[in-house]
């Protein structure tokens, strides 16, 4: 059976900041790209992070990095189903597919994900929110402008904020309307997808403006290029800028935040939870 993690406000997702775990298993993503494709050192990379306070662990089998390409049905089936399955019959802890395509999301759960993580806000394949419905898995629905191939050729907004929440207002509708239940849906406004290093900043800044959607927020600022560009950094060498944007949005209004460094960033979050309740 799936672990299931319900983000509902009588959920811990209310009382503190929920750690996931990331776990590429891609040649081409541009922090550690091919460094987890053998399964073994996967599934260690895997407790480790369980034993570092990861609260779900976030698998995915296709870049989505700028410029990156589909990779076929069948390759991110076999990239991402079997370690899933692994996984489930070890370790009791939350399983997220990361993935736009509804055939995967299916495996995945059946394998024994709990979550389905969908850049694409489930606008991209009509089948992903019935599939999800159906099974009774949670969703994350992000905001993204264009595709990964093509979304950072000069991004443009209007009203950056009232256009992600009008996106995610529409992804949560579709849901819905899918019978998806309302308690099990995250929001996720997409850092770095469609988005200069200026718009991503400002995200930080107005997270709590999400708040008007009434769902938990997920925020994924890791390694992130708009910290490479403000620090002038490389992907290895962004812990810090990861540590102060994560507890910033987790200041915000964040309830989930996704990383690499997951026992880096359980401190943060703890630390910043901890700031917080003092004001509570």
């Amino acid at each position: 059976m799936p672990v299931a993690i319900e983000p509902t406000k009588k959920h811990a997702l209310s009382e503190r900041t929920h750690i996931m775990g990331v776990l590429n298993r891609t040649p081409d993503s541009f922090s550690d790209g091919g460094k987890f494709m053998d399964e073994d050192a996967a599934l260690r990379h895997v407790r480790k992070m369980v034993s570092d306070g990861a609260d779900i662990i976030d698998i995915g089998g296709e870049s989505t990095r700028p410029g990156s390409r589909n990779v076929s049905l069948s390759e991110e089936i076999n990239r991402t189903i079997p370690i899933i399955e692994k996984i489930s019959r070890e370790l009791e802890v939350p399983i997220s597919i990361d993935t736009s395509k509804h055939e995967v999301a299916l495996e995945a759960i059946r394998a024994g994900a709990a979550i389905v993580n969908d850049i694409t806000g489930l606008k991209s394949d009509a089948k992903m929110a019935g599939v999800i419905s159906k099974s009774g898995a949670s969703v994350c629905v992000m905001h993204i402008k264009g595709t990964p191939e093509y979304m950072q050729d000069n991004p443009i907004y209007d009203d950056l904020m009232a256009e992600i929440i009008d996106s995610l207002r529409e992804s949560i509708g579709i849901a819905v309307e899918a019978g998806i239940s309302p308690d099990k849906i995250i929001v996720d406004p997409g850092i770095g997808f469609g988005k200069t290093t200026r718009h991503n900043l400002t995200i930080i800044n107005r997270l709590s403006e999400l708040k008007v959607l009434d769902k938990p927020i997920l925020i994924g600022t890791s390694r992130k290029s708009f910290i490479g560009e403000t620090l002038e950094r490389e992907p290895a060498e962004r812990l810090m800028g990861t540590a102060v944007t994560s507890a910033l949005a987790i200041m915000n209004g964040a309830n989930i935040i996704r990383v690499h460094d997951v026992k880096e960033m359980a401190d943060v979050a703890r630390m910043a939870d901890a700031v917080k309740r003092t004001g509570i």
